[in-house]
């Protein structure tokens, strides 16, 4: 049985992984997602197959540690960039920015989360927790009095991310269905954050 601190990954292990996912994101920008293989990461990243199949297990596997990696970079500019998505602006404000860029962060990575899907495990689309933890630290900012918060919290993660999660499960759509799209919930997003942030009584 092993005691203590996981043991730090090594700093060869560490640049390979970077390059790797580097290497496929700029595969996916040339040639979209269908056609990243496990084969053509290795011959594109001129890295051994093996170091490939250890690092990721199955095609799957690159999609979800490119999610994991793009999920923490979302997280930490949420938490630490610049506002009105960080710290900087009013909490109102900065609930809007957070659900327009958690919009465009979820159908940016659509066809990602997609790809990322495997029978054995369960489709993962992000951090749903992470939403629901920062709206609802931005809630009490805004309306420190507001009853029941921690409930309204998880509504409105799950107003955010089931609609997204909804409109990814149907068919690839055109690119300026996507910018309406886009548009529409983040309109909606920014009209509900209004409604409940509305002091009692005004319409």
């Amino acid at each position: 049985m092993h005691f203590g601190k996981p043991r730090a990954e090594r700093a060869d292990a560490v640049r390979n992984r970077e390059h790797l996912l580097n290497t496929v994101r700029r595969m996916i920008a040339e040639q979209g997602v269908d056609k990243v293989t496990m084969d053509g990461l290795a011959e594109r990243a001129c890295l051994g197959k093996g170091t490939v199949f250890r690092r990721f297990g199955t095609r799957a596997g690159i999609f979800r540690a490119l999610l994991d990696a793009d999920e923490r970079a979302f997280q930490e500019a949420a938490l630490s960039g610049p506002p009105p998505l960080g710290p900087g602006a009013g909490p109102v404000e900065r609930l809007v920015a957070y659900g327009r860029a958690r919009i465009d962060f979820l159908m940016d990575h659509h066809a990602i989360a997609r790809a990322s899907f495997e029978r054995s495990r369960p489709v993962l689309m992000g951090d749903p927790s992470m939403t629901q933890l920062h709206v609802g630290v931005l809630l009490r900012k805004a309306v420190p009095s507001m009853p029941n918060l921690n409930g309204v919290a998880i509504q409105l993660t799950a107003a955010l991310e089931a609609p997204l999660l909804l409109y990814l499960s149907q068919p690839e759509s055109e690119s300026e269905e996507d910018v309406e799209v886009r548009a529409f919930l983040g309109d909606a997003w920014e009209t509900l954050i209004g409604r409940v942030i509305a002091p009692r009584g005004c319409a």
